[in-house]
């Protein structure tokens, strides 16, 4: 039974779940790693573990989502991303597990390994691939395209896909890291490790942070956690967490009354800045330092456009002392599964055309994997 459930016992009964992944992912201490930064108890929680063909955060989060889809008898989901999303990716790998078609529905972005990877990997798994540009449209109206396509299934199938939000970062959706909170609470209740000062998480969509800082209060630890900004300011900052936090908790509490209402304030939460960059999935050498120390000292790897950005803020908070005598948790939320030999066996020319441009342009040298 999910930690989350065990606590509240109406959620277990009420809430659309599936089973997907594999849980508790371990905690782990950085010896050597804090050893370099000047930090005794640094950890990793390694999300990148959550799934034996495919890790990452998302996983958590599809569990409830998917768990919806089937509770509706959907046939088909539509996603949105980039268009080397992770999200999309693991969307079209659990739901072909499941039975669902997918349809990602992607945007361009600057040229980088692992896009190459994640669209080989999305063709293999069944997933409809369709690269758009968003046009500009008056606030709450759809985009053509994907309107375009949605009455396209909608008209094929007799019924429209399930529309599942950029990041799965719904209310629904977030409700996977509320469950997370409580996961890591139970480990250290048994001693994995000790409750955690700060907790640095990565935000593109907001989603495992809002679960994340939902979860902490309803178990009332002390723990803080710092959220760092990987994408547009458009899609992280302060009011939309918050009101991403609040939608999640009215959810929780309208489907189990003992799980408490909270106020949250905005000195209650934490958007790291400065880490971004100057464009989405775009890496700099400050993030390629911070990727190079996990890998040595850690042996584990992260990426530029997430996990390198939130470690290099985590660096940066040691380097002025700020993280001195706390016990510091890195969620690692990157997927580290290697499905290199599945992709490798792909020709890139089976793909959409307008997809080509990623495997026939050259790759920045700081966008080449590590």
């Amino acid at each position: 039974m999910l930690p989350l459930f065990e606590n509240y016992q109406l959620l277990g009964k009420k809430l659309p779940y599936v089973s997907l992944g594999d849980f508790p992912t371990p905690v782990q201490k950085l010896d050597q790693l804090g050893k370099q930064l000047g930090l005794s108890d640094l950890f990793i929680k390694r999300d990148d573990l959550t799934g034996k063909v495919y890790g990452g955060n998302k996983v958590r989060k599809l569990e409830f989502i998917l768990g919806e889809v089937l509770r509706s008898g959907a046939k088909e989901v539509m996603t949105f991303g980039a268009a080397g999303s992770n999200h999309a990716l693991a969307t079209s790998i659990y739901a072909k597990q499941l039975g669902l078609k997918s349809i990602s529905m992607l945007i361009p972005q600057p040229n980088a390994d692992y896009v190459q990877h994640n669209l080989l990997l999305s063709y293999d798994q069944g997933a409809e691939l369709h690269l758009y540009t968003p046009k500009r449209f008056l606030k709450g109206t759809a985009d053509p395209s994907v309107v375009y396509q949605l009455l396209r299934h909608g008209l094929k199938q007799g019924q429209l896909p399930h529309v599942i939000p950029m990041g799965g970062s719904s209310p629904l959706g977030a409700v996977g890291y509320v469950n997370a909170a409580f996961e890591l609470h139970g480990q250290i209740v048994k001693g994995e490790m000790p409750e955690p000062d700060y907790i640095y998480i990565a935000s593109g969509s907001m989603g495992t942070a809002a679960g994340l800082i939902l979860g902490i209060r309803a178990l009332s630890m002390k723990t803080r956690v710092v959220t760092v900004r990987v994408n547009s300011e458009i899609f992280v900052n302060v009011k939309r967490l918050i009101k991403l936090i609040y939608q999640t908790n009215s959810l929780l509490s309208s489907l189990d009354p003992s799980f408490s209402h909270f106020d949250f304030r905005e000195s209650d939460v934490e958007i790291r800045q400065g880490f971004f960059g100057t464009q989405y999935a775009l890496s700099t050498e400050t993030y390629l330092e911070a990727i190079s120390l996990m890998n040595r000292y850690g042996k584990i790897k992260l990426e530029g456009t997430y996990t390198g950005k939130t470690f290099a803020a985590l660096i940066d908070d040691t380097k002025k002392s700020s993280l001195k005598n706390n016990v510091v948790l890195f969620w690692n939320t990157y997927n580290s599964r290697d499905f290199s030999e599945t992709t490798a066996v792909i020709d890139y020319h089976k793909l959409p055309r307008n997809f080509h441009r990623y495997f026939e342009q050259a790759v920045r040298p700081i966008e080449r994997e590590q």
